[in-house]
């Protein structure tokens, strides 16, 4: 017979594994297999939770006159204002990813200064790119059937040669807590109070558009004052927010290494 192979102290059982082997044995494979699928499934619990957890927060907006990107009619006493989320870190604030669905959110803030009302019913807005390409804001309906139809070329891009449509599944849908972001984050106010701010979010199609920022300006017409008068249109060149200076990092109170 055979004498079983040795390691250190204690005697291995070739061909089993498992077993969890005692003393000082080298763990066996399927153990070892096991506790990695444990950890695994714990971490993928972990990131569902802190997904699902999130939720989204409208920005809390500043007076429209404290943003780079801005139009200010001193004789109306109204300052509007745009805060494009191209960035990843700002479109953090979002559960959904509208950059994958070719969509561009704008934060649109709007401060009276004045003593009378505001009415934003007639409100209208156009995006207008450096090719002259003219964006209407995105509907709801406009956004449920691009989020219901995501990218699959990456944002700003369109794939040459449409992909077959899936068989024997259902319908893509949006699920509730996404409608519910979309509404909530859309600008709805009707009116802009006495020395108060209203914002909100607009959302533009950029299919097909690479570089949407540099070059583009972005319209704002039908605000009107209380006497039904419509204020003059108002112009945001968006150069203004790709030029403004980045807000400095911290710097670390640790000294430089030597």
């Amino acid at each position: 017979m055979q004498a079983p192979q040795v390691l250190g102290n204690s005697t291995s059982r070739p061909g089993i594994y498992n077993n969890r082997p005692t003393g000082t044995t080298l763990p066996c494979l399927s153990y070892i297999t096991r506790r990695a699928a444990v950890f695994f499934v714990f971490v993928l619990i972990a990131i569902g939770v802190s997904v699902a957890g999130k939720e989204f927060t409208l920005p809390t907006a500043r007076p429209a006159a404290t943003y780079p990107a801005r139009d200010q009619h001193t004789d109306e006493s109204v300052t509007v204002a745009v805060d494009p989320y191209d960035m990843a870190d700002k479109a953090a604030i979002f559960t959904t990813n509208y950059a994958n669905a070719d969509m561009l959110p704008v934060f649109v803030i709007i401060t009276n200064d004045g003593d009378e009302t505001i009415t934003l019913s007639g409100m209208k807005a156009q995006y207008i790119t450096a090719n002259r390409t003219k964006l209407a804001p995105a509907t709801q309906d406009d956004l449920y059937r691009r989020l219901s139809h995501p990218n699959p070329g990456g944002p700003g891009k369109r794939l040459p040669i449409p992909l077959p449509l899936p068989t024997g599944r259902g319908k893509p849908t949006v699920s509730p807590k996404a409608l519910d972001e979309m509404q909530r984050a859309q600008f709805s106010a009707r009116a802009v109070e006495p020395h108060s701010t209203q914002a909100g979010f607009l959302f533009f199609d950029i299919a097909g558009i690479e570089n949407p920022l540099p070059g583009a300006h972005f319209f704002l017409t039908g605000l009107r004052n209380s006497k039904g008068e419509e204020l003059y249109y108002f112009e945001i060149a968006l150069e203004k927010y790709l030029s403004a200076p980045q807000p400095e990092k911290p710097h670390s109170a640790e000294p430089p290494a030597k």
